[in-house]
């Protein structure tokens, strides 16, 4: 089972997204429909102060009729963050994914952001470690 710091290192990007408290929605969504992407994290400087979603803007401003053009990301972003460290396994992400219901989970170390992980980046992992297992019991079978 491959730690966090193992799958960050395999993810084909690892360009981290972000915005501040006072990015207009609008901007923010924005930014993730340019980069194809379903979150960013927010920052204060360097300190990671919250993360908002497409679930965010849906839930808090479509459905609220709020107004993207003047509503703030501080506004409807999700403060409370969870987090990992590079040392916790996927597993342990899956785990905190599924009872939280997230889809993704910054990566910290001593304090500070170091990568962003999502449910994606956890199931491409679980595929890859089955097809390796599956390989590895084929040629067992066969005898190799």
């Amino acid at each position: 089972m491959k730690t966090v710091a193992e799958i960050l290192k395999s993810k084909s990007h690892s360009m981290i997204f972000s915005v501040s408290p006072t990015t207009s929605v609008l901007d923010a969504v924005t930014l993730m429909a340019e980069k194809g992407i379903g979150a960013l994290v927010v920052l204060e400087g360097e300190q990671l102060v919250g993360i908002v979603s497409e679930r965010d803007y849906a839930r808090k401003v479509a459905l609220l009729e709020r107004s993207s053009f003047t509503a703030q990301v501080s506004e409807i972003m999700t403060a409370k963050v969870i987090t990992v460290e590079p040392r916790q396994n996927s597993q342990q992400c899956m785990q905190l994914m599924t009872e939280g219901r997230l889809r993704h989970l910054p990566v910290m170390q001593d304090g500070k952001l170091i990568g962003l992980l999502s449910i994606g980046d956890l199931v491409k992992n679980i595929i890859s470690e089955q097809e390796s297992l599956i390989h590895h019991l084929e040629q067992y079978i066969r005898g190799e």
